[in-house]
């Protein structure tokens, strides 16, 4: 080999991204990841920089298959759109899937950070909006892929099948009902378990919160359309008002809680828009009412959207509308039932995280809101597929003491100013999911 041919060689491995090496036993995987981080650090400034709105994911999946491709996965695209599924055969054992959501949302980052995103999309509805990573989805995506980097550099001690996820459109709770749809497990194996992390800023930076059970609340957005007939608001008589019998479904739909679901169990129903009439002497014909129903429980839920769809109606009959002019109720597809950690997976996995990461790292979870994830399409279908869920910390202690002694508020989620400490939050991610992962498939 010539000295030039050699200095092409050298220049061509340099390129590609290489993990780096364990040390014997898995036993330093902290070390290994933080001497990965620069590496990683990188990509989350990129991912941030650059974020893109649901189902309009194309710069980011096509930067996370170049990842795992040079990785050694066999990656394949446009499941569902944007998303994208990547797999590695080692050996016998388990299909272990990972999932990570890609998109960001409509709003413009006002955080002073020196990599703030600054670009703007046309989303689905054809609208050109400011696009912002404001709910950590840029953490989840490098967590996936430093994850990936630690196992293929550990490939000696893990034995099954991997299969990494880059879902599309979280954010309007439609990207994994899509994959499914999209036949995910025909096309590429049913997991035998599911995991998946998320970044909190209510949770100090570097620590992991999950419990067994509930997670995530449900989550259904319901369109309601009031049928009338039209006339002068002087001549009320002569027609049916939309407005009026709208008006009598809203109040009756918060008797759903408060009468017919027990007590001790959380449900929600907020009717968010109403929107009827164009003018002040005019009865229009038709009223438009949007909800969002929460619940924790799936007997709970459907009793909930039952009870929409029989209130809608009744409240139609009741003001004198014949059959077929009665409210219409829709149930979107932005949708998902709750997500709920699997008991005995969570057991296992609790074991080992206690023992691997410390307990000193781990927090309980404890649910303070009806949010909504839709990774629960991944595990509540036919197959049943156990499912494990968790956050990881993304606000440093002292921003939070900062915010208690009257400066700056931590901002939450979905806000402009919502901000992560990166290096804490990926390295605990990358840390955590691996030791699950590695648990799950070990030899």
């Amino acid at each position: 080999m010539t000295l030039r041919s050699l200095s092409t060689a050298v220049a061509m491995m340099l390129a590609v991204p290489m993990a780096t090496p364990m040390t014997a036993g898995a036993a330093d995987l902290k070390g290994d990841i933080a001497a990965d981080y620069d590496y990683l650090h990188e990509l989350f400034v990129d991912f941030h920089k650059n974020p893109e709105l649901s189902f309009r994911e194309t710069r980011t999946a096509a930067k996370i298959t170049d990842e795992l491709k040079s990785l050694g996965f066999d990656v394949t695209t446009g499941v569902a759109g944007t998303g994208l599924v990547a797999k590695m055969k080692n050996g016998d054992g388990p299909l272990v899937m990972v999932r990570a959501d890609m998109d960001g949302l409509p709003i413009k980052e006002n955080t002073d950070l020196e990599y703030q995103s600054t670009v703007t999309q046309v989303d689905m509805n054809g609208n050109e909006m400011p696009v912002m990573h404001a709910c950590g989805h840029d953490v989840h995506i490098t967590s996936l892929i430093g994850t990936a980097r630690r196992l293929v550099a550990m490939k000696d001690n893990w034995s099954g099948t991997l299969m990494l996820v880059g879902q599309p459109a979280e954010e309007v709770i439609s990207g994994a009902k899509a994959m499914i749809n999209d036949d995910i497990y025909k096309r590429f194996g049913t997991p035998d378990y599911a995991l998946a992390l998320h970044v909190a800023s209510n949770v100090p930076a570097g620590k992991v919160v999950y419990k067994s059970g509930i997670m995530f609340s449900s989550s259904d957005s319901v369109y309601i359309t009031v049928h009338g007939v039209g006339t002068h608001g002087a001549s009320p008589h002569q027609g049916k008002d939309p407005i009026v019998i709208g008006a009598q479904i809203v109040n009756a739909l918060q008797t759903l809680v408060s009468r017919e679901i027990s007590p001790l169990d959380p449900g929600v129903v907020t009717v968010g828009t109403f929107h009827a009439g164009t003018k002040n002497n005019i009865i229009s014909d038709e009223a438009k009412l949007t909800l969002t129903v929460r619940s924790n429980d799936e007997e709970v839920r459907q009793k909930l959207l039952a009870g929409i769809k029989r209130i809608a109606e009744n409240t139609g009959r009741v003001a004198g509308l014949p059959e077929d002019m009665l409210p219409t109720v829709e149930l979107s597809v932005t949708s998902a039932p709750a997500t709920v950690n699997d008991e005995e997976l969570t057991a296992r996995l609790d074991k080992v995280l206690k023992e691997k990461l410390g307990e000193d790292r781990l927090l309980p979870y404890v649910q303070r809101g009806m949010g909504a994830e839709d990774f629960s399409e991944f595990t509540m279908t036919d197959e049943d597929v156990p499912g494990f869920y968790f956050y990881v910390g993304g606000t440093l202690e002292e921003w939070m003491d900062a915010a208690k002694d009257g400066g700056p508020a931590v901002a939450g989620h979905h806000s402009p100013f919502f901000k992560i400490a990166p290096e804490p939050a990926i390295k605990s991610g990358v840390e955590a999911m691996t030791i699950a992962v590695m648990d799950l498939m070990s030899k």
